[in-house]
């Protein structure tokens, strides 16, 4: 394994099992999210992906541009290939409806590994509430891609 304590590590540091909280952008912020459907087939990808590569997903927030996720996972060193299947498969779907094969859908992910408890719980409510920050719920609960 390598050294932890290098100063230029790795963007995505994910070699320790436990839970993670990801967050992933839409290219140039492009609301490509807008329809019920559209963000249907990506909660369905993300199920059946997330399934596929051993993530237990804890929380979710699919907005038009962007989605929040808290998941764990035994083997944390399959979140970039898990990440890679999803944004390749919705990218292609989303591709083929609008017409515009080869257009970059997914810009980056970003991840954090939650190590403390309180930080789960802020993380989980950060999530949970997020279609209410952005202003899409009055009720977070009732939103039902979160």
């Amino acid at each position: 394994m390598a050294n932890k304590t290098w100063p230029h590590g790795p963007a995505h540091w994910t070699y320790e099992p436990g839970t993670y909280m990801v967050t992933a952008g839409i290219y140039r912020k492009k609301h490509l999210l807008d329809t019920a459907n559209r963000r249907d087939m990506l909660l369905r990808e993300l199920f059946e992906t997330a399934k596929e590569f051993g993530w237990n997903l804890q929380a979710w927030a699919l907005m038009s541009n962007h989605y929040h996720i808290v998941a764990r996972a035994k083997d944390a060193s399959s979140l970039a290939a898990f990440m890679r299947k999803l944004h390749g498969n919705t990218a292609r779907k989303l591709n083929l409806e609008d017409d515009a094969s080869g257009r970059r859908v997914w810009h980056q992910f970003w991840d954090t590994h939650i190590t403390y408890e309180k930080s789960w719980l802020a993380r989980l409510r950060y999530v949970n509430k997020n279609p209410e920050h952005h202003g899409v719920a009055k009720d977070a609960e009732a939103y039902r891609w979160s």
